[in-house]
């Protein structure tokens, strides 16, 4: 199918160089990654960081992920401590976001981690995301490409149709592999989780052999998806329904509900991980066919459940 979006590239190698080269410049670019797409642009610069927070409509509170490509220099931006080098080991590159002691000596712009002395930071695994990183001398300071509070983008044109010809280079990954924002771990202080993602609790008490503490509710943003609406598609959103309403939109996982116009299913196969990467292209795709609420069945509250009842809480909420 021909490509309409006149801002969407193939990820070959002139255009990571083109990437580049708009990195270089302060430019924002679409960027995918294994969980959704990215607004990526340069962690070391306030120019880019601003611009980022602009695009998105972000609050000046809510910190920023930076994108590493591996472990090498990376001692001059952040402290390293014994629980982060077994997770490193274990799960990188990979759908894990880190908190550490930043180095004080660290060139990342203030902006990014909202002067903490805390920072974000991840190894993501998407070829495109990887290769690129391989080419370039910074790291990439790379929220999610959505405004606010909104949606994240799961494919290329998603991130085209939420900002249209703001952004001027996208490149094109293909549709993210797992679809749910990645995991947040604090490392800082005992391990605790902050946002729930692919990879869970158990798999984490079972690398660092201890228990992992799991966030329900915070006063202090210390990372992304802490805030309480997020994930929202615009429309209302009710969790945890056994049916919908008259003209509702019903989101539905398992093969015991019926085939209906209305009914979206997220997995007849009751397959938890289809149905975390079919979750915000299905509620994209509600808000297009022009249904005014949705109503979600009840999810499985295990494994990568939990994190896809965590975005269906958050973007329920009230």
């Amino acid at each position: 199918m021909k490509n309409i979006y006149l801002n969407i590239y193939n990820p070959n190698f002139s255009n990571l160089k083109k990437a580049k080269k708009n990195i270089e410049n302060n430019n924002i670019i679409g960027l995918p990654t294994e969980t959704v797409y990215g607004l990526a642009g340069n962690a070391y610069s306030n120019k880019s960081v601003k611009k980022i927070f602009n695009l998105k409509k972000r609050p000046a509170t809510n910190p920023l992920i930076v994108h590493f490509s591996g472990l090498k220099n990376l001692k001059k931006d952040i402290n390293f401590n014994k629980n982060f080098i077994k997770l490193y080991k274990a799960f990188c590159p990979g759908p894990i976001t880190f908190i550490l002691n930043k180095n004080p000596k660290s060139k990342i712009s203030k902006m990014v981690t909202i002067n903490k002395k805390t920072i974000a930071i991840r190894f993501p695994s998407h070829k495109v995301a990887k290769n690129l990183l391989k080419i370039l001398s910074v790291p990439l300071a790379a929220p999610s490409a959505n405004i606010y509070s909104r949606l994240s983008p799961t494919c290329a044109n998603d991130v085209a149709d939420e900002f249209k010809n703001k952004i001027k280079f996208i490149l094109d990954g293909g549709r993210c592999r797992i679809g749910l924002e990645s995991t947040i771990i604090d490392l800082t202080i005992k391990p605790t989780i902050l946002r729930q993602g692919s990879i869970s609790a158990e798999d984490i008490c079972k690398v660092l052999k201890k228990k992992v503490n799991v966030v329900q509710k915070t006063k202090v943003i210390k990372s992304p998806g802490q805030s309480k609406l997020h994930y929202y598609p615009g429309i209302p959103v009710l969790i945890n329904k056994n049916y919908p309403k008259k003209n509702e939109a019903f989101i539905t996982f398992g093969n015991k509900f019926k085939n209906a116009k209305n009914y979206f299913n997220l997995s007849k196969k009751n397959n938890l991980a289809e149905a975390a990467n079919n979750l915000y292209r299905t509620m994209r795709e509600i808000k297009k066919k022009k249904y005014k609420s949705i109503s979600v069945c009840k999810i499985p509250n295990k494994g990568i459940g939990r994190a896809i009842n965590d975005r269906l809480k958050k973007a329920s909420f009230k």
